[in-house]
């Protein structure tokens, strides 16, 4: 970490001290970000307030400094995003704020789906640090105030949120201990230096783009094996879902092998699968020389058979790819993870006697693990009866596979690509993001390969289907980017 002195340590101690303030304001510190943490050019683009003195003059008005966007006036009422903290008696709150003149002139940034996301990021980045934040949903929304329910967690700034609650979408209390306080400041600060593209100093960078990686990484939380197999031990039914190419089947046959032992069995959902083939029905009998048919146990019976003796796993591959309501027929009653075993245990009807047995309850060790494309806007969703039986985990596309497993290119590519759709793909669009598996090679030349025949053909069909919004025309320019580069 740099040196106590550096520009960002002092603004830091004078913001975690709180009133009455620095003895010659906070300007001087703010100016020494600039040539001190991010280039001196920038501070073209910074315009900073200091209203301390508001704390002295008995008018009942809020003290505050920070950095607003240069195209407001010097004084009075301001617009757009800024940095601010709001000082107390002991410590300062630091938040993100928009003007009380509106969105103007930064609704560029403060409409992006991109900020929105970082700002979430930034809200579980710090949460992890122990330090008390919260975030609104949705930067721009200026009718919504913070809730009560948060605004009561920083009794020290009741005055800020009464006049400021409606313009407010970020805030973290600063930490009363030097590196804390520094430590938040600076996601902050380096957050806020990000959407304005101030570059940072060379002694500040690696601190700069790791907060960045941070809040990359937190925007796409990985899903690890153990903590699945907690949940499905847990909840025994549930979905893993996500986009192609994020490893969710090879992930969940790493949860048969290494916590079932291997006991369990695959089935892979496509729109031909029947009732018949997943609970129970009748097959012709071809070593009979009349007509005859035999009971067939489906997937589900056969599964619970192999759970009679241990725990078993059944893996159902791209579970929505199927007619859910008709395949599962009335076995849909059985999956309630309290009724599983038990006194409660729920049983129905088999059409056919199979094993001597009318009736089926599903065994208290068979678990459930299925997995689902999110990206196919063919496949209709489940529906609510469906998807209250299950626990759903997303899994999105993971940079430290790419990081671990693939060229230095790779990596630069990925981050590109992630960049766009996090910065404009709307909601609905973030779950088409590609994942891991298609930048993953062993050297340039197969990593080319992958691109060529397969990432700017997946980049066409989306551009074709025009199912990317606004984040279209960014990705357009990458996919020729990409086809010109592996040409």
């Amino acid at each position: 970490m740099p040196p106590m002195s550096d520009a960002l340590s002092q603004l830091s101690e004078a913001i975690r001290a709180g009133l009455p303030g620095p003895s010659k304001g906070c300007k001087p510190l703010i100016e020494g970000l600039f040539g001190g943490r991010y280039h001196q050019r920038h501070f073209q683009t910074a315009f900073m307030r200091d209203a301390y003195a508001l704390a002295s003059d008995g008018g009942g008005k809020v003290p505050y400094a920070g950095i607003i966007n240069p195209e407001n006036p010097p004084s009075g009422p301001y617009g757009g995003t800024s940095l601010v903290w709001f000082p107390a008696e002991v410590g300062s709150l630091i938040v993100f704020v928009v003007g009380t003149r509106g969105l103007s002139p930064d609704e560029g940034i403060l409409m992006r789906p991109g900020h929105r996301r970082r700002i979430a990021s930034l809200r579980r980045y710090l949460s992890r640090e122990r330090v008390t934040t919260w975030t609104k949903p949705d930067p721009a929304a200026l009718g919504v105030k913070v809730p009560e329910s948060i605004s009561g967690k920083f009794p020290s700034f009741a005055a800020a949120f009464k006049r400021y609650g409606s313009e407010v979408y970020a805030a973290a209390e600063v930490p009363k201990d030097p590196d804390g306080a520094r430590r938040v400041v600076r996601a902050f600060l380096d957050l806020y230096a990000f959407e304005r593209g101030w570059q940072p100093m060379a002694a500040a960078r690696a601190e700069y783009e790791q907060l960045q990686s941070k809040l990359r990484e937190d925007l796409f939380p990985a899903v690890d094996a153990e903590s699945l197999y907690e949940l499905v031990r847990e909840r025994r039914f549930v979905v893993l879902e996500g986009p192609p190419g994020t490893g969710k089947t090879r992930l969940a046959e790493e949860i048969r092998r290494t916590r079932f032992n291997g006991s369990g069995m695959t089935v892979q959902f496509h729109p031909a699968v029947t009732y018949e083939d997943f609970m129970i029905g009748l097959s012709p009998d071809a070593s009979s020389d009349d007509l005859r048919f035999d009971v067939r146990p489906g997937v589900l019976l056969q599964a619970s058979a192999l759970a009679a003796e241990r725990p078993a796993l059944l893996i159902i591959d791209e579970v929505n790819r199927a007619d859910l309501g008709k395949v599962l027929g009335e076995a849909i009653y059985l999956f309630e993870p309290d009724t599983v075993g038990g006194e409660q245990a729920r049983s129905v009807q088999l059409s056919h006697t199979w094993n001597g047995n009318s009736s089926f309850q599903l065994p208290e060790n068979l678990y459930v693990l299925a997995t689902m494309n999110t990206a196919d806007r063919s496949i209709a969703s489940m529906d609510l009866a469906v998807r209250r039986r299950f626990a759903f985990v997303t899994m999105y596309p993971d940079r430290r596979v790419v990081e671990a497993h693939a060229p230095a290119v790779a990596l630069e590519i990925f981050n590109q690509v992630a960049d766009i759709f996090v910065e404009h793909a709307p909601l609905d669009a973030l779950s088409l993001m590609p994942g891991h598996a298609y930048y993953l090679a062993k050297t340039e030349e197969e990593l080319e390969n992958r691109l060529r025949f397969e990432l700017v053909p997946l980049f066409d069909e989306y551009l074709r289907q025009g199912v990317l919004g606004a984040a279209s025309t960014e990705l357009h320019a990458l996919r020729d980017s990409l086809a010109d580069r592996v040409a």
